[in-house]
């Protein structure tokens, strides 16, 4: 308050400024306006690194030099076939599908709309933009099934990426050694499901970097969109 407006009646000061109602009901952006650059530049990485590996493997049916080391690699470390295909069922579509489900549950829990919305059409969109875009015009091969990129590691990706988001802004304010631990564990399941995938011969090593790139690009981009004014005033909690 400033001298003068200490000086006049009550019923003469201007009052201060009060935000619009309507603005308290929009929900929390998903990137904070200091995580907004570094997401940024992490979703343009994601996009560059995916296609130069798709121009470098397209209508290919190997691996290239890096891919025949890391393979060579992992397939040396004898782990049991049949431990490979239970470690790859996390990151099938069953298994996917239910953790986003559990995910957006959680979000909605809570009253955070966007982060459920996040979740549920990040994966989607992500896995269906390897399955149906990326696959058949990359068209990399492994005994004639398409392989780039993983489908597997695109959803895991996808989903670790949405918590990753969801987390950046929590309700409830958990510690943040705990955000960093939720995250990290997701990133090594989705880290271990493609090693169990590039194991079987389903893929090359490539195959997985590009769909953890897919899956954390195309959420991050979803998380700009959902950001914006229009978005956030259709995603109001219902009755707020």
């Amino acid at each position: 308050m400033t001298a003068r407006q200490r000086v006049l009646p009550s019923a003469l000061r201007r009052p201060s400024p009060r935000p619009h109602p309507d603005n308290r009901r929009y929900p929390a952006p998903l990137l904070p306006a200091h995580a907004r650059r570094p997401a940024a530049i992490l979703a343009a990485g994601c996009l560059v690194l995916v296609a130069v590996l798709g121009i470098i493997s397209a209508h290919q049916g190997h691996g290239d030099a890096i891919d025949r080391a890391v393979d060579s690699w992992v397939t040396g470390l004898g782990i049991p076939l049949h431990t490979l295909s239970l470690v790859s069922r996390v990151g099938g579509v069953t298994a996917t599908t239910l953790l986003t489900a559990a995910l957006a549950v959680a979000c909605l829990a809570v009253r955070r709309v966007n982060g459920a919305v996040l979740a549920v059409s990040g994966v989607a969109l992500a896995s269906a933009l390897t399955e149906f875009v990326l696959k058949p015009l990359v068209h990399r091969t492994i005994n004639g099934f398409l392989t780039y990129p993983s489908g597997h590691t695109t959803g895991l990706f996808a989903l670790a990426a949405a918590l990753a988001v969801v987390l950046l802004t929590p309700r409830g304010r958990p510690h943040p050694s705990v955000r960093i631990a939720a995250v990290a564990a997701a990133v090594v399941v989705a880290a271990v499901v493609g090693v169990a995938m590039v194991g079987q011969n389903f893929h090359y090593f490539t195959d997985t970097v590009a769909g953890a790139a897919v899956g954390t690009g195309v959420v991050i981009g979803v998380a700009f969109l959902l950001d914006l004014p229009a978005a956030r005033r259709w995603l109001r909690w219902p009755g707020r």
